[in-house]
């Protein structure tokens, strides 16, 4: 998971419930000083929230974007039910649908969208499902099918202690797995009570995804929609050379950012944003 450096929003943003049809989500919501060039829906990563975006809030905004990251349905601050069933991907895909209508004021293809890791893979499902709210498509650090067979195990060991386990004691167990600097991190009691509000049904189901998730790149490639693939130079989930390959299959601008690894939103975010607005200028 993404490990954000503070959960304390910059001035340019707020924090409120999106109101759409199938419910309401928690957003952070940046405003641009100006006049707004575009707007961005940003979807976190397996067990992150919209605070993994908190550091490219500013820059973004400040590019002339409306950036509005979102908490999906089960993950810390947006509501969901204990049904592993609510969580198909299909169902996350809508969610993002209803919430990239609520804020593109009716019009097509007004909402650039982007995903990290598990992010992008909803992202690209909710792209397959209907194409036409969305002016762009960037994938940050998620790859064109399953995650790494070492990631899988990870992931189904979680998945067997959510089954079994209080989240509580299942946080304990991670952090005790953590290297010392990552333990002592300075906001690890917010981290905690993050994970706290993560519905395990959320968890699990995404997870089983994570491990799951067929190739859908030749699908992508087909749709009229220019697509984006941000990465750090080193990935433990998907390889980067499997990132490049991803990318010139879909015909994708292709960026790898220098020093970050699995979530360049919170390694090098300063880089991170220029890369994403430079490619949304772009268009």
């Amino acid at each position: 998971m993404s490990r954000p450096h503070t959960f304390t929003p910059p001035p340019c943003a707020h924090a409120h419930q999106l109101r759409t049809p199938r419910g309401d989500f928690a957003v952070l919501d940046a405003s641009p000083p100006g006049a707004v060039r575009g707007t961005a829906l940003l979807l976190p990563g397996y067990m992150g929230s919209k605070e993994d975006f908190m550091a490219l809030l500013e820059p973004l905004s400040s590019a002339g974007f409306r950036i509005v990251a979102v908490d999906g349905r089960g993950q810390y601050e947006s509501d969901g039910t204990d049904r592993q069933e609510d969580y198909a991907q299909d169902e996350l895909a809508r969610d993002v649908l209803a919430q990239a209508t609520a804020l593109g004021d009716g019009g097509a293809g007004t909402v650039h969208l982007l995903g990290h890791s598990l992010g992008g893979q909803i992202a690209r499902a909710s792209v397959l499902l209907d194409v036409s709210p969305f002016r762009s498509l960037t994938l940050m650090s998620s790859g064109p099918a399953e995650v790494v067979e070492a990631q899988q195990l990870k992931v189904k060991v979680l998945s067997d202690a959510l089954a079994t386990l209080s989240m509580a004691r299942v946080w304990d167990a991670m952090r005790a797995l953590d290297p010392p600097e990552e333990a002592a991190t300075a906001n690890g009691e917010a981290l905690r009570r993050r994970w706290l509000r993560h519905r395990p049904a959320q968890l699990i189901a995404t997870g089983r995804q994570l491990v799951t998730e067929p190739d859908r790149v030749a699908g992508l490639a087909a749709l009229p929609l220019p697509v984006h693939v941000l990465s750090g130079e080193r990935d433990d989930t998907w390889p980067v050379p499997l990132l490049d390959e991803m990318a010139r299959r879909l015909g994708a601008h292709r960026t790898r950012i220098a020093g970050a690894e699995h979530s360049p939103n919170t390694d090098r975010p300063e880089q991170t944003a220029a890369a994403i607005a430079a490619f949304w200028d772009s268009l």
